[in-house]
């Protein structure tokens, strides 16, 4: 089998001697290229040209976080589609969090998840994946913006602010820690202009627009993300065999914030948050988040800039993954 590993020389869990020894590993097992991304979107340049036949590539291997996983992934699909086609995709996990690998059932360290995809390729274990597309809307200020595939989730509003704020700590030189998002949640929900009178309105057709949201999660699977080795639940049902699920806020009071911050904390496969002022839709195809004012976008736990109106699309079939 011929592979691309495409290696995140800054992946926050994994050291150089790992990456080696995870190289020298798995170059024993199928003729493989490594490459160490040399700049954002080196990943997908990488990806892009697997899929487009260069080298006979049969297997992309991405060795990093969720941020480089999405790079790959939007290469890979940057045509489209097409998984009986195109090469298939490995996770080898190396970020802080890793929500897509370990969503995909991998072990969260890097050694093991690379025996466990040694393992699969002997055996042929592989499953085939739903992931979700997010686009400028039409007509709007923003259809311009280019289609992003993401692999777990997306948000308008609040949580992308939270990422937004961590971003910028991050690029100050503090770590990326569970500790630095509590404290980053904590100040973006102070500064929340919007945490009483939502601005974003959820469109689909054929139903009735659910409007004022303060806070609007997209997943594509579950759980939404891990606090160390804690799953936090937003939409229990979401599925990577399913279409998109979406959690909406419309109050985000102090005594809303500690009543939903808690159920999120304490959630479960059976049940994520509820109440008054919470909204959940499950398995979506086609939908739409417009915002009466700029809000911050994130994908897969990268910052994106302001939007005032984005179109989801949930793909069931978009990619194979080696699991």
């Amino acid at each position: 089998m011929r592979a691309l590993l495409v290696v995140n020389p800054a992946a926050t869990t994994t050291s150089a001697r790992t990456r080696d020894v995870l190289i020298h590993a798995l170059a024993s097992e199928m003729k493989l290229e490594a490459v160490t991304t040399e700049y954002r979107g080196h990943a997908k340049d990488l990806a892009r040209q697997a899929a487009e036949g260069k080298d006979d590539i049969e297997l992309v291997v991405a060795l990093g976080g969720d941020g480089t996983v999405n790079e790959v992934v939007n290469g890979l699909l940057h045509h489209g589609p097409d998984p009986d086609r195109l090469p298939r995709l490995a996770v080898v996990p190396g970020g802080s969090t890793n929500v897509f690998a370990r969503a995909l059932g991998l072990p969260n360290d890097a050694v093991e998840a690379t025996g466990v995809l040694l393992d699969a390729l002997r055996e042929s274990r592989e499953r085939t994946v739903g992931l979700g597309m997010a686009s400028g809307t039409p007509g709007t200020e923003d259809e311009a913006v280019p289609s992003r595939w993401f692999t777990f989730c997306a948000g308008l509003g609040f949580d992308a602010g939270v990422i937004g704020r961590v971003e910028q700590q991050r690029e100050r030189g503090r770590k990326s820690t569970h500790a630095l998002y509590l404290r980053q949640a904590f100040r973006q929900f102070l500064e929340e202009p919007h945490r009483r009178n939502g601005t974003i309105t959820l469109e689909r057709a054929g139903e009735e627009p659910i409007s004022d949201l303060v806070l609007s999660i997209v997943c594509n699977t579950s759980p939404w993300t891990f606090l160390g080795n804690r799953p936090v639940y937003a939409s229990p049902k979401a599925s990577f065999d399913k279409g998109l699920d979406v959690l909406g806020l419309s109050r985000m009071s102090t005594p809303a914030l500690a009543r939903y911050a808690t159920q999120l904390l304490t959630s479960s496969p059976e049940r994520g948050p509820h109440g008054k002022h919470a909204t959940t839709v499950h398995d979506l195809t086609d939908f739409t988040l417009h915002s009466k004012v700029p809000l911050p976008l994130q994908m897969d736990g990268d910052h994106l800039g302001l939007r005032t109106s984005v179109t989801f699309t949930g793909v069931r079939r978009a990619l194979r993954v080696i699991v």
